[in-house]
């Protein structure tokens, strides 16, 4: 099939840094490519996805700046691209585009990266009668209520590229978003109770991320926790495979925690809140611990360390890789593409 892909402005393909969505887009587009399919996608000229792409904008805009008319623009450019170079079907990851790309003639698969609740929902709902809906978890497609969800794809990664850790760093990790949703603050308290040392990695540019720092994070560092800034490329897996622990005391309805799975790449279990999708991702007892409080989740911490790493590893080849993620999406783009 000739499968056009279209990812939202604001990141680069891979991300240079965070970026969830941008980084399943790198290893489906080139997953589609390996196993034969042609493939365009459609990001941002500063991407280096290794597949044949197009763009308007040479930079991405940031998630700082992201505005209704710059995305639209964007999906227009797009749906140009993709008329020319004559696709089968679209896999549409941006919100207008699905509405916009009907024009075309094309059948359209979008994936929802979000929560479906409120404003985000109605959006769905109003174009479920013509795209294909994809959830990225059954959590997710549980909150879904009566908007039709053609399948549930979870995320994947490419095991060979996470270099398996010795977890001998002597320390747990935090990774995300400096964002109370994420748990920051909950990370530090939790390592701090169990006496296990902390080292958060989160970038720090946004004014309300740093808002929620000087007000929440920064007061608890020190005693064994540590911010470490914004850790990106080969220092990143470094530092997962390094850590005892991927500690995600997550506190909200995530749809798909990525982090966890590169975590569990490296071989590093993960201690998390049973919120969202944890509770399908982490095998309770075998690749982590998965928890309601932060006194049970200090108590897990403490000895987080003793799970094998190598089942880690195991579950991402068995459960998560780019070849099962691939395979999954080809299947529903076949029901579609015609």
């Amino acid at each position: 099939m000739r499968i056009a892909i279209i990812s939202p402005p604001w990141v680069p393909v891979p991300p240079h840094g965070y970026g969830g969505t941008e980084a399943v887009l790198d290893c489906l587009a080139r997953g589609l490519q390996a196993t034969g399919h042609d493939v365009l996608l459609f990001a941002t000229g500063d991407s280096t996805c290794d597949v044949p792409m197009g763009w308007d904008r040479a930079v991405a805009v940031g998630p700082g700046d992201a505005t209704p008319f710059i995305e639209m623009h964007h999906v227009i450019k797009a749906y140009e691209a993709v008329q020319t170079w004559g696709a089968d079907v679209v896999h549409d990851h941006t919100l207008f585009g699905p509405v916009y790309g009907q024009r075309v003639g094309v059948p359209v698969v979008t994936t929802n990266h979000g929560p479906f609740e409120d404003d985000l929902a109605d959006i769905y709902r109003a174009v479920a009668p013509l795209v294909a809906i994809i959830a990225i978890s059954h959590n997710q497609a549980s909150q879904a209520d009566d908007i039709p969800i053609a399948a549930v794809i979870h995320h994947g990664v490419d095991p060979d590229a996470f270099p398996i850790g010795e977890g001998d760093g002597d320390f747990a990790v935090f990774l995300g978003r400096m964002h109370p949703a994420k748990g920051v603050d909950a990370a530090a308290r939790i390592a701090q109770r169990a006496g296990v040392k902390l080292k958060i990695a989160c970038k720090l540019e946004e004014p309300l991320e740093h808002e929620y720092f000087d007000q929440a994070v920064a007061p608890l560092l020190g005693n064994g926790v540590e911010f470490v800034g914004e850790v990106g490329g080969d220092a990143r897996e470094e530092l997962l495979g390094a850590a005892t622990c991927l500690l995600n005391p997550i506190d909200w309805e995530e749809p798909f925690g990525m982090v966890m799975i590169e975590a569990l790449a490296c071989g590093t279990p993960v201690v998390a809140t049973a919120r969202g999708s944890t509770p399908e991702l982490i095998d309770d007892g075998v690749t982590g611990y998965v928890r309601t409080t932060e006194d049970e989740l200090a108590a897990c911490l403490r000895h987080a360390h003793l799970l094998d790493r190598a089942s880690c590893r195991q579950a991402v080849v068995d459960r998560f890789s780019t070849q099962r993620m691939v395979a999954d999406h080809v299947a529903l783009y076949e029901q579609f593409a015609g």
